[in-house]
């Protein structure tokens, strides 16, 4: 149901069909249609499929290395993602793990900063995610908020809705408002927190089985890429248009607005950090990625703070005065 997020799929099967006049076609098929949402790495690497989209992140139960392929907490923007991944190296170091597993992978698409998820209750401090029990989509983020008591449950976004209205679920974060609106949190949880700062740009890839990718041509091979690009462009540029009206609509609707406090902020990122850590003490080739991950992230923050940050902030300060 979700034009932004299996749209980027159908876009690259489209784009493969007309640039190859025809010769060339991928056939696109939900969760669930060959296999469950969870199992496309194991089909990809025994050649059970020749590709998949995905969420890296959703597999770190086999390595936590697959959330920088997404995202981790307090990690990169979708622009930084995007500059990191294609020219600060983040595309080489990935190429490497993803070896491991018969993996080529490529950027989908990203959704942007999403919001911080739906509550059945308010939280104002660290002390009221103590229990909570929580849907959260994958990657490092379950161990971070682990740590400060939350119960951390990862499963299919349609299968969320029920266990919310239920009450099985206290909340759930699943990207930001266009999206969610269309899933109907909204209905089952009122308060709307932001931000999500376990996903500052989530990229989501297309994953080739790799002797499958390296048997194509290179016209072919050049064509994928082609069509990658084109739809992991689209998906960011859909999400800035649709997500500023979906906002007004949910408020519209009751939806009650809160942001993360600073109190929370803080501790989640003292969290986060604990995490990385312990990450690092074990697994050096994990330790590898992400000292350049913050390399990346420190200097592109100098620069960001400088030029856009000034001007983003002016702007929005005229947009408050109903001067734009």
């Amino acid at each position: 149901s979700l034009d932004t997020i299996f749209g980027s799929a159908e876009m690259f099967a489209k784009t493969v069909k007309a640039l190859s006049g025809g010769k060339f076609e991928v056939s696109v098929h939900a969760a669930g249609d060959l296999m469950p949402a969870f199992g496309v790495v194991d089909a990809l690497q025994n050649g059970t499929v020749e590709m998949a989209q995905t969420a890296p992140y959703y597999f770190t139960g086999k390595d936590s290395i697959f959330a920088f392929g997404c995202a981790v907490p307090f990690g990169l923007t979708a622009r930084q993602m995007d500059a990191w991944m294609e020219h600060g190296g983040g595309r080489k170091l990935m190429a490497a793990f993803y070896a491991n597993y018969n993996i080529k992978s490529m950027s989908a698409g990203n959704t942007g900063t999403q919001m911080g998820g739906w509550y059945r209750k308010e939280i104002k401090t660290v002390a009221d995610l103590k229990g909570l029990k929580m849907r959260l989509g994958g990657g490092l983020f379950g161990e971070a908020m682990q740590k400060l008591g939350v119960v951390a449950q990862n499963m299919p976004a349609g299968d969320v809705y029920q266990a919310l209205e239920k009450g099985t679920l206290d909340a759930v974060e699943f990207v930001g408002p266009y999206d969610d609106e269309k899933l109907g949190f909204n209905k089952v949880a009122p308060y709307y927190y932001y931000p999500g700062w376990w996903e500052g740009g989530p990229t989501v890839h297309f994953m080739f089985n790799k002797a499958a990718y390296e048997g194509l041509t290179p016209a072919y091979q050049s064509l994928l890429r082609t069509a990658a690009q084109a739809a992991d462009a689209n998906m960011l540029q859909k999400y800035d248009y649709l997500n500023p009206t979906a906002i007004k609509s949910l408020v519209a609707q009751g939806t009650q607005l809160r942001p993360f406090s600073p109190e929370i902020l803080e501790a989640c990122f003292n969290a986060a950090n604990e995490v990385y850590t312990e990450m690092e003490a074990t697994n050096p080739a994990f330790a590898k990625i992400w000292q350049s991950i913050k390399a990346f992230r420190s200097d592109n923050y100098t620069w960001a703070q400088i030029a856009e940050y000034n001007y983003d902030t002016f702007m929005m300060v005229k947009q408050n005065e109903g001067k734009l």
